[in-house]
């Protein structure tokens, strides 16, 4: 570098050297004397003499030990060239001898070009094969172990990078085993704490899966690759652990941060992929990418700066179409992938969160006699209770079980999913234990226009129908789907329209599809409340979406071999062509006068208030608004503001029924 691409020029400068320490590793130090006079020409002189001694003794050079070892092993497992393994031995001195690295920057800034002359020069290799080898389609690149630079200038060091700062380390200082060398980017996958069991719910895709898998790594089939989807938390890496240790192969797990836990960028985790294909082609394996959204949407629409994936598609196909070891895509969200990228995939999986069987048998493996009998039929009705969250707080109780009250670890587990649960966004299992039918409910205390009691026998015969409730809120729509589901003997599956709503177009559409899944998987009645602001009248559209969410739902309700209720408090604002897919549409109205005195014999009962009398009989029966729901809300005031009187629950549900009333005469008044 110094003399065939005249770096010497900035080294030697203004009657000195530019750099003292490297005078000296040269042998030049007797010019830096005082005695003695620096002559800039002798100098020049001089190191060409250098050179041209060193050019001589060409043969007998060598790479340090370690390096060149390493480098021997990875011309094995990754197929390199002569010129590939010099080339990768200079770029990993440059990036760890300081010396190297400070010469060659007084090279300057290089473009490609110029870059391809210099390696020439400095290696002594054709400028032919230097491109060749560094070429996007060159073993070095769809390794992973070089990567260069194409547009725009840079120095040499920067314009030539290497998969990461430890893997210069590595290769250079230790004799290393090839996990080693990639272990900041690549690390060996753990055991899975699941069982197949666990994964019943997607048998018919694991009947699939399985079997390609093993016929995979028997045949040493190229370009395999599995995408996994679901939430967070419902077992996508246990999967692939799990199906690792059935094969008997070894998984090795493409990292998303650093030793400092700082995270890695999707270009850089793209090429410890790559790395991880060429190294361990040779071994009985499985490769795991995980948090693949990061790599597939890291782009920045604000700034206009492309993401990894939408820059790189050429080379990202071809990765999909040739790697050597089968690939476990895991994510959390798959509409970041664009369509043209999914369909490279030999399988597309989804992992919901498992039916209610599936949750309380992973409940009682990970928990086991810590949790008690309430408590685990509390957290299993939890429709949102991912694998990982059961197991991470099953481990945290484990670890402190001698340290805690003989008793407590049932309600230290319960706090700890409730409390993940909660920082999701979901349902707590003790919150939706508190929408419990109360023990007072009697489908003939419902003022429906049909039958409910006989209605429900026909479902328990068939446990097939698609039922509309509908009416003024309070009058036990939620409520009859619960007494329903447990008439039938299944679960209850309650979706509100929060639950279903996406701000991601066509997100509610695969929410909806999602929910009727779900409750198929798990043989439950399904009862989506507030079900206008999914089927409302198409002719008034504005948007396309609303239109799409409409037909979405209409062609679950046809699909769905279960029980399904639809509430809703406006019924007006149904699409009519929904209305007719139902099969009964059942109207819930204000309770009769009998309704509601038999009603409030119960209430006082429950409070302990004792038997009404026929004069607060007869006050009762005058409320012309009251509802079943009114009586569930004075109960539920009643836990924390005692009711001490027939006479003061009297007076609390007329003011229920004047507030319903005042707020009739103040809508009627705006719309005069």
């Amino acid at each position: 570098m110094l003399v065939s691409l005249k770096a010497s020029r900035k080294f030697v400068v203004g009657g000195e050297f530019e750099h003292d320490g490297l005078a000296e590793f040269l042998g030049l130090q007797h010019w830096t004397l005082p005695s003695c006079d620096f002559d800039e020409k002798a100098v020049h002189a001089e190191l060409r003499a250098l050179h041209k001694a060193a050019e001589r003794d060409l043969q007998h050079a060598r790479a340090p030990a370690y390096l060149a070892g390493n480098v021997v092993r990875l011309a094995t497992l990754a197929g390199l060239s002569d010129t590939d393994c010099r080339i990768l031995e200079f770029v990993v001195l440059i990036q760890t001898d300081q010396l190297v690295r400070e010469t060659a920057n007084w090279l300057g800034d290089l473009s490609s070009v110029n870059l391809y002359f210099a390696l020439a020069a400095v290696l002594g290799i054709p400028e032919s094969d230097v491109r060749a080898s560094l070429a996007s389609r060159g073993t070095l690149a769809r390794s992973g172990l070089v990567s260069m630079g194409r547009f725009g200038t840079a120095s040499l060091a920067d314009k030539l990078e290497l998969l990461s700062t430890d893997f210069a380390d590595s290769i250079s200082s230790t004799d290393a085993d090839p996990i080693d060398l990639l272990k900041d980017m690549v690390v060996p996958g753990s055991s899975s704490v699941l069982a197949l069991e666990d994964y019943a719910h997607i048998g018919p895709s694991l009947s699939i899966l399985r079997p390609y898998l093993k016929h995979a790594l028997e045949s040493n089939r190229t370009g395999v690759n599995v995408f996994l989807h679901g939430a967070p938390g419902t077992g996508k890496s246990q999967l692939a652990r799990l199906l690792a240790q059935e094969f008997e192969c070894e998984l090795f797990e493409v990292t998303s941060e650093d030793d400092d836990g700082d995270p890695v960028g999707g270009e850089r985790r793209l090429r410890a992929f790559r790395a991880a294909q060429s190294f361990f082609s040779q071994r009985r394996s499985l490769i795991l990418f995980d948090e693949v959204e990061d790599v597939f949407n890291d782009g920045d629409v604000i700034l206009g700066r492309r993401g990894t994936v939408q820059s790189r598609k050429g080379w990202l196909n071809r990765m999909l179409e040739e790697n050597k070891v089968p690939t476990l895509w895991l994510s959390n969200a798959i509409h970041t992938l664009d369509a043209a990228f999914i369909r490279r995939f030999d399988m597309v999986i989804e992992l919901p969160v498992p039916p209610r069987a599936q949750r309380e048998r992973i409940l009682r493996h990970a928990c086991g006699e810590l949790l008690a009998p309430d408590a685990l039929k509390r957290l299993a009705d939890s429709e949102s209770l991912a694998p990982a969250v059961v197991t991470r707080a099953a481990a945290v109780v484990h670890c402190i079980q001698g340290e805690i009250l003989e008793g407590s670890s049932s309600e230290a587990i319960e706090r700890l999913i409730e409390g993940t649960l909660e920082a999701q966004g979901h349902r707590t299992p003790k919150r939706a234990a508190l929408d419990q039918l109360p023990p007072t409910y009697e489908p003939s205390l419902v003022n429906a226009d049909t039958d409910l009691v006989a209605m429900a026998s026909g479902l328990v015969r068939t446990r097939a129908g698609r039922i509309c409730l509908y009416g003024p809120p309070g009058t036990g729509k939620t409520a009859y789907g619960r007494w329903l589901a447990e008439r039938i003997g299944v679960p209850l599956m309650i979706k509100r329209a929060s639950d279903l709503m996406s701000k991601w177009v066509g997100g509610s559409e695969k929410n909806i599809a999602r929910a009727f899944r779900s409750a198929e998987e798990e043989g439950a009645v399904l009862l989506i409340d507030e079900v206008d602001s999914f089927l409302q009248d198409r002719r008034h559209a504005r948007a396309s979406w609303e239109v799409s969410q409409v037909n979405e739902l209409l062609t679950q309700m046809e699909c769905f071999g279960g029980v399904f209720i639809a509430s809703t408090n406006l019924v007006r604002n149904l699409d009519q062509a929904a209305l007719r897919r139902f099969d009964l549409k059942i109207k819930l109205d204000f309770l009769k006068p009998e309704q509601a005195a038999r009603l409030l014999g119960l209430q006082c009962a429950a409070l302990g208030l004792g038997t009404p009398t026929p004069a607060q009989l007869s006050r009762v029966t005058r409320l012309i608004q009251l509802t079943p729901g009114d009586f569930a809300a004075i109960a539920r005031r009643s836990r924390f503001h005692p009711i001490a009187s027939v006479d003061y629950l009297l007076v609390a549900l007329e003011a229920e029924c004047a507030m319903k009333e005042a707020g009739a005469r103040s809508v009627l008044g705006f719309l005069a």
